[in-house]
């Protein structure tokens, strides 16, 4: 095979493969756990200018990852407020960092499986990145709420989905 050849046939086939391993990707995440619009679901919220980005989110896939981005009062679509790579889609506990204000803070999410007696929905906290959900060890969040589903994202990172 002529030199040439053989290298467009290797480029083909690289593309290919690239094209194959994140249609898996896009696969594997369309059943994420988190995907929605949550809102908080805690009985008496009270909210800091800060914590009202936190009201409600909708999470989505935004390009190979997937993002949590605020929704306003009406339904507008505002800041990108976290990202995690598609791979942690379905992972129980997620550590990251979450945006507070005009800075970053750690963000923890733990899942909540759809079983359980308030049904499926996540706790999420913000705070120092010495915090720690898992353990006694730690600060406390400086935000922290749980939430509920309420229906299918409409925002995603960059405007709306539909």
């Amino acid at each position: 095979m002529h030199p040439v050849n053989h290298l467009k046939h290797l480029t083909l086939a690289l593309a290919l493969g690239i094209a194959a391993a994140n249609a898996a990707t896009v696969a594997m995440a369309a059943d994420s756990i988190y995907f929605g619009r949550w809102v908080v679901s805690d009985d008496k919220p009270a909210f800091s200018a800060k914590g009202k980005l936190y009201k409600t989110i909708d999470i989505a896939p935004c390009g190979a990852d997937f993002c949590g981005v605020s929704v306003g009062d009406k339904g507008e679509c505002g800041a990108t407020l976290f990202r995690f790579l598609t791979i942690h889609a379905n992972t129980e506990l997620l550590t990251g960092h979450g945006l507070w204000g005009d800075a970053k803070m750690k963000l923890e999410i733990n899942a909540r499986p759809a079983d359980s007696p308030d049904g499926a929905g996540f706790y999420l906290g913000l705070g120092d990145k010495d915090m720690d959900l898992t353990g006694r060890e730690g600060s406390l969040p400086k935000f922290e709420a749980n939430y509920k589903g309420a229906g299918d994202a409409k925002c995603v990172a960059g405007g709306h989905t539909s």
